[in-house]
């Protein structure tokens, strides 16, 4: 049986809602950096102005997707978040990326935002990395998942990274790749609405890629919770 984060991580299938064909923008780095590190899945760009985006059929929405969709990644203005999320439960999407940003890091309205896209997500059963973040990659070699919008792959190695913030965690990835440093997996929280690093670090317990945990935290939703779990993996696994 598939593990939940396993829809985000390991996905059989994503979609990148938001999909761009104007260099420079998240939407098209994100999806060029899918491409080009040759994701062993099935990418489908979703735009319903551009029929076809990087030579790959587009879609007007994720429901007009003919596969099933395992990951979402979500890159449209914070106003159209909720329904595209609301779309990606309609279609049975199980995980979601939310590179967007305006929620609860911009104030109340933001954070008003920010809950009732959490509603959406407790109502359909998926789980959420963000908002407001910068993305997530998988270097396993059955995987091959650069789902960022950064100018850098990282190298494949043995140290997983979870980051809150997106700068940091760019700046970090870019720095290890001059160095020679690889990366299992990396993963940008944000705003931490729904999948915090205490669910990743459990996670990664069982992940047999990783050997090494790197935290860049801004702050600690359960200071108790993380303390027992970091004590307890970090018996394996060094944090």
């Amino acid at each position: 049986m598939r593990h939940e984060l396993d829809y985000i991580f390991r996905p059989n299938s994503v979609a990148i809602i938001g999909a761009s064909t104007r260099k420079g923008t998240i939407g098209r780095e994100t999806l060029h950096n899918i491409l080009i590190g040759e994701f062993n899945g099935k990418v489908f760009p979703v735009n319903p102005k551009a029929p076809v985006i990087h030579s790959i059929k587009a879609y007007s929405t994720v429901l007009d997707v003919p596969d099933a969709v395992d990951l979402a990644i979500i890159i449209v203005p914070k106003e159209e978040v909720i329904e595209v999320a609301r779309q990606c439960g309609e279609k049975g999407v199980r995980g979601l990326v939310v590179i967007s940003a305006g929620f609860s890091e911009v104030g109340p309205e933001g954070r008003a935002r920010e809950q009732e896209l959490l509603g959406v997500i407790r109502a359909y059963g998926m789980r959420m990395i963000g908002p407001n973040c910068f993305g997530i990659v998988n270097t396993a070699p059955d995987v091959s998942l650069n789902a960022t919008f950064g100018k850098t792959f990282p190298n494949r190695g043995k140290i997983a990274f979870i980051s809150q913030s997106g700068a940091m965690g760019e700046a970090i990835m870019n720095q290890a790749k001059e160095l020679g440093i690889g990366f299992s997996l990396v993963a940008s929280i944000g705003n931490k609405a729904d999948i915090s690093s205490n669910d990743i670090l459990l996670y990664l317990k069982d992940d047999p890629q990783t050997e090494i945990i790197l935290l860049y935290l801004e702050n600690f939703g359960n200071p108790r919770n993380f303390t027992r779990i970091a004590r307890e993996l970090s018996r394996a696994k060094p944090i």
